[in-house]
């Protein structure tokens, strides 16, 4: 594994310890540091209330630079401080926490100092950020592991890549790597598309379907946005994943898999948890390792690495050279709603319509509302300047994943869910490649 050692530093972090003083517990108390604990009624939880009112995962707690990040995780009856009903809060001083009929109360402890870890480079993934480099430390020790791991963020982060280089710094790294995008099966065909089906086992199953499980034997499979699952499926997918074995639709045997599994979504399972849509047993088995990746607008410093990496990813390390330093600093004033994906496609067609001279990759952000204030008004029709900026959309939004997907046109549709014939008939429109030899 490729790695970049960056200055050795510390945070100051400020933990504390809960003692619970009314109700029954698994233990008298719990300490608070730099790792999140969490607080419910389900038995995988760091501190187990007996208590009715308590829900399943219902809070959690972590000690940060700010103090200890307390954070009601959508439960039913609440978490109070005192008569306020809190969604997040930092503690610094003592405090009585209550939980249903439970009462935990709160000690800060002296700030402690922890070191930043020095590793700003995982597999493909780059940050020089404190968080991110928290994140690579923890994929770092998770890789060689057997422990499912469960990656959190919002679109666009990276979470598919995530887990690539979580499977390569595995020692299944060169067996398949599958993935099985959940958000992408409809309800009814869920179970069909997880393990499988026998020809003939239900209406339109005219040929065998052989599981994703199967196919990763030996390897890893990655559910992706693993919250969409249907709850009625959810349950068959526990079973799999403890027996480590599966039953195709159809079928009466069961077929023993050996796979490790990744699994993201950008949901709060928790409160999905909380809210009966999604199975506590399930979040507990595959959150054995939680990653959460923050969001580009909270990494802004981490810009320039991605830039440089994205485009020597792209086929040109002498790119980074051209890009001006007011370009960079426009970057990152920006916040980024589609985050890193949206970074690369801002790259995408900066390159692509720049192949000489100064790269000014920030006026490529947010082509809609820069058509907008770029399309003068006066003496025009409505019509008109409307189909102005829709045609510098399509031209830009189409040339970025040209770009991306290397001319493949059926990954473009997928992405951007067309079918092919509608992106060729863009890609036609706006002169992008030469459709004829697209790949697709």
């Amino acid at each position: 594994m490729e790695a970049t050692i960056v200055a050795k530093g510390k945070v100051e972090v400020r933990g504390g310890v809960l003692t619970v003083t009314r109700g029954d517990a698994n233990k008298p108390s719990l300490e608070i540091g730099a790792d999140t604990v969490v607080i419910g009624r389900n038995e995988a939880c760091n501190l187990v209330l007996d208590d009715k009112k308590v829900s399943a995962v219902h809070l959690e707690l972590v000690a940060t630079e700010r103090g200890v990040r307390v954070r009601d995780l959508g439960s039913r009856n609440g978490t109070f401080l005192g008569d306020t009903r809190i969604g997040e809060v930092f503690l610094l001083k003592p405090t009585t926490i209550l939980i249903g009929d439970s009462v935990v109360s709160f000690s800060p402890s002296t700030p402690e100092e922890v070191e930043v870890p020095e590793t700003a480079q995982f597999g493909p993934l780059v940050g020089v950020s404190a968080g991110m480099r928290n994140v690579f430390e923890r994929l770092r020790k998770a890789g060689p592991t057997e422990l499912t791991v469960l990656i959190l963020g919002e679109t666009g982060c990276g979470k598919e890549l995530v887990a690539q280089a979580i499977h390569q710094a595995s020692s299944r790294n060169n067996k398949p790597f599958v993935v099985v995008d959940c958000g992408a099966i409809p309800p009814s065909l869920a179970e069909s598309a997880l393990f499988g089906h026998e020809r003939g086992s239900f209406t339109g199953a005219v040929d065998k379907r052989v599981s994703p499980f199967v196919e990763a034997d030996g390897g890893t499979i990655f559910l992706d946005e693993l919250g969409e699952l249907p709850v009625d499926v959810q349950p068959k997918l526990l079973r799999a994943l403890a027996e480590q074995r599966i039953k195709a639709v159809g079928s009466n045997t069961y077929r023993p898999v050996n796979v490790r599994v990744v699994a993201a979504t950008r949901r709060d399972l928790v409160r999905e948890v909380n809210a009966g849509t999604f199975r506590s047993d399930l979040y507990f088995r595959v959150a054995q390792i939680r990653v959460e990746l923050p969001p580009l607008r909270d990494r802004l410093e981490d810009i320039p690495a991605l830039v440089r990496k994205m485009m020597n990813d792209m086929g040109d390390k002498h790119a980074y050279d051209r890009v001006t330093t007011e370009s960079l600093e426009r970057l990152m004033r920006h916040d980024w709603p589609g985050n890193v994906r949206e970074l690369r496609n801002v790259l995408a067609v900066a390159m692509a319509f720049h192949k000489e001279g100064p790269l000014d990759l920030a006026q490529h952000i947010a082509p809609l509302v820069q058509a907008a204030e770029s399309t003068p008004t006066r003496g025009r029709t409505f019509q008109d300047a409307k189909r102005e900026v829709l045609a510098r959309f399509e031209r830009e939004y189409f040339t970025a994943l040209y770009a991306e997907c290397t001319g493949n046109v059926s990954e473009i549709g997928r992405r951007a869910a067309m079918e092919r014939a509608h992106v060729r008939g863009y890609l036609r429109r706006h002169g992008i490649g030469d459709p004829k030899n697209t790949i697709g």
